[in-house]
C-alpha cells in the first residue's frame, strides 16, 4: 500500500505503513462511520482520497426517525480536508424516492452536513462513530 502526501498535505503527515483510510478521516476531523468496513485499498495524493472496496458496498442508517440506503462504488474519490469533503464520486443515496449523488459533507462543532445533488441533510457526528458493515 502506498501513501503519498504532498506539501499541500504535509500537516496530515502520517505513518504510511500503519495508515488506514479511517485515520486519514480521523486526522480530518471526521469520524470513520463515513466509510463501510471492507477497505481494500487507497491512496492519498494532493488532498485526493481514493478507495477501493472488493466490490459494490450496499448498507443501511439510521438517523432518527429515517433509515438511508448507501451505495458504494467499487472506488469512491473525493478532495478531503480537514472539516471538509468535496466532489465525491462512487456513492449514492437513496432519499424518499430516489438515489442521489452524494457530493459532499461539512462538519461543524458536533454536526456533519451533507450535501446530496443540491439538498442538504444535516446529522450529528455521534451517528456516525461506527464503520457499517456491506450488505
Amino acid at each position: 500500500m502506498m501513501l503519498m502526501v504532498s506539501s499541500t498535505t504535509a500537516n496530515l503527515m502520517v505513518d504510511a505503513v500503519s495508515a488506514t483510510a479511517y485515520d486519514i478521516l480521523m486526522q480530518n476531523n471526521f469520524p470513520c462511520g463515513l466509510l463501510p468496513l471492507g477497505v481494500k485499498s487507497f491512496q492519498l495524493h494532493e488532498g485526493v482520497l481514493e478507495v477501493t472496496f472488493p466490490g459494490e458496498c450496499n448498507f443501511f442508517v439510521t438517523l432518527g426517525a429515517d433509515q438511508f440506503y448507501f451505495k458504494y462504488g467499487s472506488t469512491v474519490t473525493a478532495i478531503i480536508k480537514p472539516g471538509s469533503i468535496t466532489k465525491a464520486h462512487g456513492v449514492r443515496v437513496f432519499v424518499k424516492s430516489e438515489f442521489l449523488g452524494f457530493e459532499g459533507v461539512e462538519r461543524a462543532g458536533d454536526k456533519l452536513t451533507f450535501d446530496l445533488q443540491g439538498m442538504q441533510q444535516s446529522f450529528p457526528v455521534s451517528s456516525f462513530t461506527q464503520s457499517p458493515k456491506c450488505n
